[in-house]
């Protein structure tokens, strides 16, 4: 069965800059010195875009960074804890968000 998702297209990413070249170089000069190694470790950035993939849902993101973890020497233990990170953060924010319907039913119910 054909699907939306294809892990070939990971490689062609750089192809989105085509019809934008300046704004795609600029875009993937920020993305790489994101990833260098400064205050965190470039081990520690990556186990950090491994939770935030999983936080937006990009498998492609997943894909790349469950590579990366792997490559900077992740072990499979800490990538899962990252991303029970990222789900309790993903929780947290749905349950507090929910002190909004509680203001805007209290107001309403007034």
């Amino acid at each position: 069965m054909d699907c939306y998702y294809k892990t070939g297209d990971l490689a062609k990413f750089a192809d989105i800059t085509a019809e934008a070249s300046e704004m795609g170089a600029k875009f993937f000069e920020y993305y790489a010195a994101v990833f260098n190694e400064g205050e965190l470790t470039e081990r520690e950035k990556a186990l950090i875009a491994l939770a935030v993939a999983h936080a937006i849902q990009c498998p492609y993101c997943i894909d790349a960074y469950t590579q990366a973890c792997l490559e900077k020497g992740s072990n499979l233990g800490e990538m899962t804890e990252a991303v029970h990170v990222a789900a309790a953060i993903r929780g947290g924010a749905t349950l507090v968000h929910g002190i909004q319907m509680r203001n805007a039913a209290q107001k309403i119910s007034m």
